[in-house]
């Protein structure tokens, strides 16, 4: 490998984590500006636990701490699970029910990654700490209350 090559991939290498980075410090400033409590978890998402009181229930949102570039917008996704695919009987008559939903739905829709149903909000980084404050709130509640649907009391997730 010639030296300019190899010195444009070293500096590829060492820039893609800085980015990545900085994309996380984006977040970050807009949970904090807003006084949004949050964890970082192991895949580098930010993990935040909303407390509904009045029903005694909690429920997680995650804010992905990376973004993807789809035609030519940096997305970062929002979600929040709702229920375990095994454990709550996700079968094919529910997930049909759960498309039906998504298509009332003007932000996010529901999808399945692993074992776990999560309601998932997808939109342009260029958001401000307003609004994605606002839709971890929704992303919040419909998981929520789907998750309430299907397991009844317990509070799982």
């Amino acid at each position: 490998m010639s030296r300019p090559l190899a010195a444009l991939l070293g500096l590829i290498l060492v820039s893609a984590p800085a980015l990545a980075h900085a994309q996380d410090a984006s977040v970050k400033r807009r949970l904090e500006d807003r006084g949004v409590k949050y964890q970082v978890d192991a895949d580098g998402d930010f993990k935040i636990t909303y407390n509904y009181k009045s029903e005694g229930r909690t429920q997680l949102v995650f804010v992905s701490g990376a973004t993807e570039s789809v035609g030519g917008f940096l997305v970062r996704e929002v979600f929040s699970p709702a229920a375990r695919v095994d454990q709550d009987g996700i079968n094919g008559s529910k997930a049909l029910e759960l498309l039906k939903e998504s298509s009332n739905n003007k932000l996010g829709s529901w999808e399945i990654r692993g074992d776990a149903l999560y309601f998932v909000i997808k939109l342009p980084d260029s958001i401000n700490g307003g609004e994605l404050e606002s839709a971890m709130d929704i992303a919040g509640e419909i998981a929520d209350n789907m998750e309430k649907e299907i397991s009844g009391a317990r509070d799982a997730l």
